[in-house]
């Protein structure tokens, strides 16, 4: 048979790390060059990710 491993609990801390900031609307928004026009209006457009939770964000330029 195999080893048994014990895993390791995460803090609070650890588990919730970066969640407060994006809640209280202070997001890290990083630029997505996957996607830069937009077929629907036929314009350029930034897509803005949020490195920590996730979220998108659309900017007409």
């Amino acid at each position: 048979m195999g080893e048994v491993l014990g895993f390791k609990r995460p803090r609070p801390s650890e588990k919730h790390r970066g969640k407060t900031l994006c809640r209280s609307n202070f997001h890290k928004w990083e630029v997505v060059k996957d996607k830069q026009f937009d077929v629907r209006q036929g314009r350029l457009i930034t897509v803005l990710r949020c490195a920590r939770c996730g979220e998108m964000k659309v900017k007409a330029t």
